[in-house]
């Protein structure tokens, strides 16, 4: 078998192993507003595999990940995909969104949604409608699928949103704040979700929550003030990747990282959530 570039295994939409040959490269990538820099000269390269970027608001996690889909344009350096430049057509064909607070028809049912999504990506209506029941049982969904969206929990919402940057299969997946405003129970839900996703395209995750990335990120991105500060799998030879964030950030950050910055119900919720994690009250969807 020959061995495939990084360009034909993104076109022809190889999942899984094939897919470790894909790459997207940020080249000295820096975003200025004036007299403010927002990101700073940053250099990364991707493959397969889930990706925790870190950061406390204002860190420009965001601003970052905006360009990294094209919504936003550089000062300065390049990124590309498999080889195809942010702004290309063949870029976006190969990447899957889930903004913060991401756009939908309140009236549409589930299915609906992904329908008209899949259409607005370009999909054949057949094989529009295999992967989106394929999805709403990915999801979780499939008994709620022709219920308006209005009707739904935030976590369905959620679950709908990733849903539809899957769409496409895509080889990125962009997830800002994914877990924000979720039940300890949506939140293990969303993180088994996204762990699967890891195992066949790069997904990049940003929070400011640290113990929605410890469990499932095979690296840990920190940004701090628009640059870098760490790089790398976390080992807990390190000791505690929590610990070790607050000691980055200081107590007076807004970041609901760790314990000191936590209120007693985000605590609550925190730490509900670890435990399912570990396996108490674990449950399919």
């Amino acid at each position: 078998m020959k061995r495939m570039d990084e360009q034909t295994v993104a076109r022809e939409g190889h999942n899984g192993a094939g897919r470790d040959n894909v790459k997207l490269r940020i080249d000295n990538i820096s975003k200025r507003y004036q007299n403010k820099t927002v990101v700073d000269r940053i250099s990364l390269t991707l493959s397969t595999g889930v990706y925790g970027l870190l950061g406390a608001n204002g860190a420009g996690k965001t601003t970052l990940m905006r360009m990294i889909c094209g919504i936003l344009r550089s000062s300065e350096g390049q990124i590309t995909l498999a080889g195809q430049p942010v702004t290309s057509e063949s870029y976006r064909s190969m990447l899957g969104y889930l903004p913060q607070d991401f756009g939908y028809y309140p009236d549409f049912t589930g299915r609906e949604f992904l329908l008209y999504m899949a259409a607005l990506k370009g999909l054949p209506k057949s094989r529009a409608r295999h992967k989106s029941g394929e999805l709403l049982e990915l999801v979780g969904l499939a008994g709620q699928a022709d219920k308006k969206i209005k009707t739904y929990s935030g976590g369905m919402k959620q679950r709908l949103g990733i849903a539809q940057a899957l769409l496409n299969d895509p080889c990125l997946l962009v997830l800002d704040e994914p877990t924000a405003g979720l039940d300890p129970k949506e939140r293990v839900r969303f993180r088994d979700l996204i762990a699967r996703a890891g195992q066949g395209s790069i997904v990049l995750l940003s929070t400011h929550i640290v113990s929605d990335v410890e469990h499932i990120a095979d690296s840990i991105l920190m940004m701090r003030e628009g640059r870098l500060i760490y790089q790398g799998k976390w080992e807990e030879s390190r000791g505690d990747l929590e610990a070790f964030y607050l000691e980055q950030f200081g107590d007076g950050q807004q970041a609901r990282a760790g314990k000191g910055t936590e209120t007693g119900p985000e605590r609550f919720v925190r730490k509900t959530a670890d435990s399912m994690d570990a396996g108490e009250g674990k449950e399919g969807w």
